[in-house]
């Protein structure tokens, strides 16, 4: 693959991200899972940030997409976390910023 290939590429991730963050529960929801310690289940986002679980889960798939988080599903249940790499390499500094 070629660089403007590979720098193609780059970018349609970076459009993703952008589109995944031009969003303000989406914003809410990041922030919500940087203060916390823990991976953050999906009935508990809904309550603090006084969504419907099925917002959230839409937000969260958005999110998981851009590659903004991972979702880890246990029963019937989804416990989400950030992708901090994915905001390191592509966001830096966001993170400290919400």
């Amino acid at each position: 693959m070629n660089t403007k290939q590979s720098q193609q590429q780059e970018d349609e991730i970076r459009v993703k991200i952008l589109k995944a963050l031009a969003e303000p529960a989406r914003l809410e929801i990041i922030r919500l899972l940087k203060n916390s310690d823990k991976e953050v289940g999906c009935g508990e986002v809904g309550e603090n940030i006084k969504l419907s679980k099925s917002t959230v889960s839409y937000h969260f798939k958005a999110l998981r997409e851009a590659g903004l988080t991972s979702t880890r599903k246990e029963s019937r249940e989804k416990f989400v976390t950030l992708n901090k790499d994915t905001f390191d390499k592509y966001l830096p500094g966001f993170l400290d910023s919400l």
